[in-house]
């Protein structure tokens, strides 16, 4: 009876599973074979993917070696030798402190010079025999390496550095910037070290441009004429070096610059009218200047002054010092930048004067100068008066040995050849000036005017 029962129920179970079961489409040897080919696709896609990497390593290490070549053999991209890497305490790294930005950059600026002198042809910054009767030109320029480090925080407040080397033609080594800064974004600034104020007496694109008398911008030539341009307590000097305070309110502008150096190294070899300066004391230059700007237009005023008494001078035949570091100085700038609103067909104009009242001596210089579309035309008028003189102490290029007044003009241009080769960084200038000064006679010379005129293409480069 328990078997007959047990057979019935296990009918009864096997007759509703085959009623309620679902067909099996797909056999177990099926499932088998499709498991299979997955497999093998998958192994498939594996193989030709580890054939594209070593593709991609063989090509990286084909350019590195091609990179390594042309650099002389240079380690790139962490390939330095493993047998030197195993040397270092630590994987070779070029490492930042954090604090900041630091950006790197650099100023490429060579020129082909050519200048006459008294109907020759002689270099503006070669030293030359003065007496020479051959042409000569002149290759002269340098490269520039910038480092500019910055930190600034949320509450606006930043501090930075900027140095700038230099390295030039001749093979020597100077420097242009080397600053310390720090202050508020759009509000305050100090800045300490060797860097210049702002400048009073802009010459828009300065390619090329000297005066007649063989005197440069900013250092008086004695015996030659002198151009004043609000230089003199400008810094960035040999013999010193600047403080500064600034102060940014809306469209205002205002800057204190002092200036602490050896006051006799604005004169060549140290002369003014005719003696050797004697410094006592370092001279204190300070320069404040009132800006104010709106859109296009800007406008400038300014003055410089040595405040410190007896700084330098020369002793006369009584034995009594004779103190000639008395300089004051005023000038005013006007700018319209047409640019601002129109980069292609802006024009931008500046006006300049400066007036200098100096140990026995008054000078007025003005200036115009205009750029459009990338031509640049200017002229300067010096007019100077000595009222002591005794007697030039240079000897082949004295134009002036004696009390008096003479005058000074010089019209300069330039033109810019920019982005050569499609490369914005890459630009070409070509320069020239004509200069002539006319005294009232009181000339060591047996011509009562100096003319002299140049020519120079520069290349500029940044990177």
């Amino acid at each position: 009876m328990k078997k007959s029962t047990l057979a019935l129920t296990i009918s009864l179970l096997l007759v509703a599973n085959n009623g309620l079961a679902t067909p099996q489409k797909l056999t177990l040897e099926q499932r088998l074979e499709q498991l299979e080919a997955r497999l093998e696709a998958a192994e498939n896609r594996a193989v030709k993917a580890e054939s594209q990497v070593q593709q991609l390593q063989v090509q990286q290490a084909t350019e590195i070696r091609e990179i390594k070549a042309a650099q002389g053999n240079t380690p790139v991209n962490n390939q330095a030798a493993a047998q030197e890497s195993q040397k270092n305490v630590s994987t070779p790294n070029l490492l930042l402190s954090g604090y900041g930005d630091l950006k790197i950059y650099g100023d490429v600026e060579f020129n082909m010079d050519a200048e006459s002198k008294h109907g020759l042809l002689a270099m503006t910054s070669a030293n030359v025999d003065r007496d020479s009767t051959h042409e000569r030109w002149d290759l002269n320029g340098r490269i520039l390496l910038g480092f500019d480090g910055t930190r600034k925080l949320d509450n606006g407040y930043f501090a930075g550095f900027s140095v700038q080397p230099l390295a030039d033609m001749a093979g020597s080594m100077n420097l242009d910037d080397a600053v310390f800064f720090f202050g508020k974004q759009d509000d305050w600034k100090i800045k300490i070290g060797r860097f210049e104020a702002y400048d009073m007496f802009p010459l828009n694109q300065d390619t090329f441009v000297e005066h007649s008398g063989n005197t440069a911008n900013d250092l008086y030539d004695d015996g030659s004429g002198y151009i004043y341009m609000m230089k003199e307590g400008r810094g960035r000097s040999d013999a010193g070096g600047n403080f500064l305070v600034s102060k940014q309110m809306d469209d205002w502008y205002f800057e204190l610059n002092a200036l602490l150096e050896d006051g006799t190294s604005l004169y060549n070899d140290g002369d003014y009218h005719g003696r050797e300066m004697e410094q006592q004391k370092n001279v204190a230059w300070l320069r404040p200047v009132i800006s104010w700007s709106k859109d296009e237009f800007s406008v400038a005023a300014a003055m410089e002054s040595n405040v410190v008494n007896n700084a330098y001078g020369y002793t006369n035949s009584n034995g009594q010092f004779i103190d000639q570091s008395d300089r004051t100085g005023y000038g005013m700038t006007m700018t319209w930048n047409g640019l601002k609103s129109s980069p292609d067909d802006g024009v931008v104009l500046n006006l300049n004067t400066a007036y200098l009242d100096a140990s026995n001596e008054k000078d007025f210089t003005a200036g115009i100068n205009v750029l459009w579309k990338r031509f640049e035309l200017g002229y300067i008028y010096a007019h100077n008066k000595i009222d002591d003189f005794s007697g030039a102490i240079c000897k082949d290029d004295c134009w002036i040995n004696n009390e008096g007044t003479y005058d000074i003009h010089t019209l300069h241009a330039s033109y810019q050849f920019a982005n050569v080769m499609d490369m914005e960084n890459f630009n070409i200038y070509l320069g020239t000036y004509y200069s002539i000064l006319d005294s009232d006679g009181n000339k060591v010379q047996g011509d009562d005017s100096d003319d002299r005129y140049g020519a120079r293409v520069r290349f500029k480069y940044y990177f």
